[in-house]
């Protein structure tokens, strides 16, 4: 990607502009992104991209210039109830949870709370949901994000293969601007992650990195 010049910056300062922007970041949990997560693929993809350190950048970033963070979050019962297994990857937890008794999300536990880097500030917000693979459905999110005034949304965390593909796709079906942070994502492989993001999610948001989001705030 480009150095963006100094008109697209401009442009890019006007869509984040403080007062109508929340940062969100997508399952950056011990139990999804941590030594212990199920996706070993996926912890081996966000620690080679530096996933995490680009998102708890722009999350200082957002905190300094007055914008939101709200963290989306999964958190799993014990006994499973209220979660459909109606998919390969909710099953494969399942699995997990009713034969081994694991749950990496488990609410309560280590795994579902968020990764160190992003810091523990009481101005985050915290959007949890228990069941499904999308933050918006079924949850408080975007009654929390208009009552906020936010009106663009940008999105950092894991993965590209599902979550944000999702969180992009929902954002922009309820009329929020996307931006979506390229070096703050991750999904496997690594070749899949860059095609999705340049003939999917590019149709859908602002792809800019975090030096060019950083920079529009400065």
């Amino acid at each position: 990607m480009t150095a963006a010049s100094g008109r697209e910056l401009e442009g890019l300062a006007a869509l984040v502009d403080p007062a109508s922007t929340a940062v969100l970041t997508m399952e950056l949990q011990r139990g999804v992104v941590g030594p212990d997560a199920m996706m070993k693929t996926l912890v081996e993809r966000v620690s080679a991209a530096g996933t995490v350190r680009a998102a708890a950048a722009v999350c200082d970033a957002a905190r300094d210039v007055g914008a939101r963070v709200v963290h989306c979050v999964v958190h799993t019962r014990e006994d499973g109830a209220g979660t459909a297994v109606n998919c390969l990857i909710l099953g494969l937890a399942d699995k997990l949870r009713r034969e081994h008794g694991i749950a990496p999300t488990l609410a309560g536990s280590d795994g579902a709370r968020l990764v160190p880097e992003l810091g523990d500030d009481r101005r985050d917000l915290i959007a949890a949901r228990a069941h499904g693979l999308t933050p918006f459905t079924a949850t408080s999110l975007d009654q929390t994000l208009r009552n906020l005034g936010v009106t663009t949304v940008v999105a950092t965390g894991v993965s590209v293969n599902v979550g944000i593909m999702g969180l992009c796709l929902s954002a922009v079906d309820l009329g929020y601007q996307v931006v979506l942070v390229r070096d703050a994502v991750a999904g496997v492989p690594a070749e899949y992650e860059e095609a999705v993001i340049e003939h999917s999610l590019a149709m859908v948001a602002t792809v800019v990195t975090s030096t060019e989001l950083l920079e529009a705030w400065a």
